[in-house]
């Protein structure tokens, strides 16, 4: 049961445990109060038979990593994993993975997964995942090639940012945008919803060729 008096956002009780800028940046958006502070467990270790069930365990090792340090704030823990068919791409280490990545991609649906857990005070944790398709489109290898000179698939899971440049290679989108981006805005306030009053925060509408 939601606490009858929602705590106060005036002290920013959400702590992010992650240092992505992508998530920095969402929560900034929707104007939720937070304060950074990442984890440095590594998510390798997550173990699970789905990849939904891989993230979610990923995304509560870093939340609850962080929450025992400071078990008076509600931490919030995300994993975002890309899969194609039963294979997960990670985070393409040179220019030659993030070639063969997005030639796997290409012309091809994929899923993108976000796992998320809020560890709060007193509270059992909340876990949750969202899954969002994606179809690239049968781009070029030229293309590709100028993609990969931009240096931005290089610490982005598949290799590529539906945010940055990627977005001229992808051709459509079945879900929620923003898991793509790798934090599952509605997904989140919904979790949030238990712990906090989040009447006064929305969720921007995505851009609108992603709509």
């Amino acid at each position: 049961m939601p606490p009858k008096t929602p705590p106060s956002l005036d002290n920013a009780p959400l702590i992010l445990a992650s240092r992505s800028p992508r998530r920095i940046e969402l929560l900034r958006r929707i104007g939720l109060p937070f304060e950074v502070c990442p984890s440095d467990v590594d998510e390798r270790a997550a173990r699970g038979r789905r990849p939904d069930q891989k993230a979610v365990a990923a995304a509560q090792m870093k939340a609850q990593d962080i929450a025992r340090d400071r078990p008076d704030r509600i931490v919030l823990g995300a994993d975002t994993i890309v899969c194609l068919g039963d294979r997960i791409l990670g985070k393409p280490g040179d220019a030659g993975e993030a070639r063969a990545m997005l030639r796997a991609l290409r012309g091809r649906w994929h899923t993108v997964v976000t796992g998320l857990c809020l560890v709060a005070p007193g509270r059992p944790p909340w876990t949750a995942a969202e899954h969002t398709r994606v179809r690239m489109a049968d781009f070029s290898d030229a293309d590709r090639d100028d993609y990969i000179a931009t240096g931005e698939p290089f610490d982005k899971a598949g290799g590529y940012a539906i945010q940055g440049d990627a977005a001229r290679l992808v051709a459509s989108v079945d879900g929620d945008y923003y898991n793509v981006v790798g934090l599952p805005l509605d997904l989140l306030l919904t979790g949030l919803s238990l712990f906090l009053d989040v009447a006064t925060f929305t969720v921007p509408p995505p851009p609108a060729r992603f709509v």
